[in-house]
C-alpha cells in the first residue's frame, strides 16, 4: 500500500478549521501559535472563529490552509507514529503546503512565503477586473477552443468534465454566453478574488519569482508533483519555478493524480485539509481510488481506525 498526501487550495477554507485539532493536540496549537506570531496578527482567532469574509480574503485564507494541513499532518505523525508516505501534491497553494510536508522548506520558510504569495496576488486581484469559471461536461479541447475564442485561459484542470477558465471579467462573461456552442453542458461564474492562474497574476508572477530566488530551497525527501507540468521537480531550481509558474499557469491536477497513481504507484490518498474537495476529485479522476480526508478530530479517529487496520 503506498500512500501520498494531499493539500487543499484556496476555496476550501472554513470557518472552524483547526479549531479542535488545536484544542485536543498541542502540536496543532503550537503551528497555529507560531503562524501568528510569524504573521504579526491573529490568523488562529480568524481560522477558528471567522467572520467567514476575513477568513476568504486571498490574503488570509491561504497562510490558513497552510497552516491547517500542516497542523493535521503533525497530530497524525503523533497519534501514528508509523506513517510513511511515497509523495505529495497540493491543488494550487497546497503545493506549498505539500513541499513543506516533504521537507523542501520548513514551517516557517513556507509561511513566509505563502503570506508573501497571497499579498502579491491580492494586490494583482485589486489591480484587475478579473473573474473565473466552472466549464462543466466539455473535453480538454473544447474548452481550450472556448477560451482562444473568448481571450481568456485555461486555469484548473481539476477532473474529467470540470475544467476552470480565468481572465478579464467580461471576458469570462463571454465564454460562459459561448460556452454550450464548443460543447459545455453548462458554465458557471465562480465567485473568486480574481483571475487566479491567468495572466492577469503576472505581476505576482514577477514579484514571487525574486522572492523565491532568494529563498533556501532542498530537495524534498519524496517526490512532490507540480501543478504546471504534473511532474517531479529535478532540482531545488526547477522547484522555485514551477511555484512561481503555477501562479499564471494552469493547475494540472487530473494529470498529477494521474501520475501518481500509473507512474508512483500511489494507491492511496491522504487529504489533509477542510472540505472533502480533493476526495470528491480524485473519485472523479480515478473512480475507485481509495481517499481517507482529515480535518478535524472526528475525521482523524475514524483516519486512525482505518489506517491502523
Amino acid at each position: 500500500m503506498k500512500t501520498a498526501l494531499l493539500f487543499s487550495g484556496q476555496g476550501a477554507q472554513t470557518v472552524g478549521m483547526g479549531k479542535d485539532l488545536a484544542a485536543n493536540y498541542l502540536v496543532a496549537a503550537d503551528l497555529f501559535n507560531k503562524a501568528d506570531e510569524i504573521l504579526g496578527y491573529s490568523l488562529s482567532r480568524i481560522a477558528f472563529d471567522g467572520p467567514p469574509e476575513e477568513l476568504t480574503k486571498t490574503s488570509v485564507c491561504q497562510p490558513a490552509l497552510y497552516t491547517h494541513g500542516l497542523a493535521t499532518l503533525a497530530v497524525l505523525r503523533e497519534k501514528f507514529p508509523r506513517l510513511s508516505f511515497a509523495a505529495a501534491a497540493g491543488l494550487s497553494l497546497g503545493e506549498f503546503t505539500a513541499h513543506a510536508a516533504a521537507g523542501t522548506f520548513d514551517f516557517e520558510t513556507g509561511l513566509r512565503l505563502v503570506d508573501q504569495r497571497s499579498l502579491f496576488m491580492q494586490e494583482a486581484c485589486d489591480a484587475t477586473i478579473g473573474g473565473m469559471a466552472a466549464i462543466i461536461g466539455c473535453d480538454e479541447e473544447g474548452v481550450r477552443n472556448l477560451a482562444a475564442a473568448a481571450d481568456v485561459d485555461v486555469a484548473n484542470f481539476n477532473s474529467p468534465g470540470q475544467i476552470v477558465i480565468s481572465g478579464e471579467q467580461s471576458k469570462i462573461a463571454l465564454a460562459v454566453g459561448m460556452a454550450k456552442e464548443y460543447g459545455a453542458r453548462k458554465a458557471v461564474e465562480l465567485t473568486v478574488a480574481g483571475a487566479f492562474h491567468s495572466r492577469l497574476m503576472e505581476p505576482a508572477y514577477q514579484q514571487l519569482s525574486a522572492v523565491l530566488a532568494e529563498t533556501p530551497i532542498v530537495m524534498p525527501q519524496v517526490p512532490v508533483v507540480a501543478n504546471i507540468d504534473a511532474l517531479p521537480a529535478g532540482s531545488p531550481d526547477a522547484i522555485r519555478q514551477s511555484l512561481a509558474d503555477q501562479v499564471t499557469g494552469s493547475v494540472r491536477w487530473t494529470s498529477s493524480i494521474e501520475y501518481m497513481i500509473d507512474h508512483l504507484g500511489i494507491t492511496r490518498f491522504l487529504e489533509l485539509g477542510p472540505g472533502g474537495v480533493i476526495a470528491g476529485l480524485v473519485g472523479r479522476i480515478r473512480k475507485g481510488t481509495e481517499v481517507i480526508s482529515i480535518s478535524d478530530v472526528a475525521s482523524l479517529d475514524a483516519a486512525l481506525a482505518t489506517l491502523s487496520v
